[in-house]
């Protein structure tokens, strides 16, 4: 059974960093990536960075920039850091396990977390 726990979301002031964490279990057979997505209230959820189990990386545009995702296989925990928060970073931010195939070729399925609120104070 897959769980996923996100945490390390909090209330922080406009320019500040946060690194939240995903603590997965039961990720086997197929998967073999955790993929970070946000929701901002009233708004839809949307993909912002995924990792695979070996190491490779995809960031939406927009977040690139300020959002690093990384993993320690042995904890089994992905973590997204971000900088430079602005307010329109606030959102719920979960994570979900999917699977990296060759190439680009990424699928992430509803295994949701519970979310970490992040609020950005401007």
């Amino acid at each position: 059974q897959v769980q996923l726990v996100e945490s390390g979301g909090g209330l922080v002031q406009a320019g500040g960093s946060l690194r939240l964490s995903c603590t997965a279990s039961g990720i086997t057979g197929r998967l073999n990536a955790i993929g970070w997505y946000r929701q901002a209230p009233g708004k839809q959820r949307d993909w912002v960075a995924s990792i695979s189990r070996e190491g490779s990386t995809n960031y939406a545009e927009s977040v690139k920039d300020r959002f690093t995702i990384s993993q320690d296989n042995a904890k089994k925990t992905v973590y997204l850091q971000i900088h430079s928060l602005t307010p329109d970073d606030t959102a719920v931010y979960y994570c979900n396990a999917g699977y990296k195939g060759s190439g680009s070729n990424w699928t992430f399925y509803n295994y949701w977390g519970q979310g970490t609120q992040v609020t950005v104070s401007s």
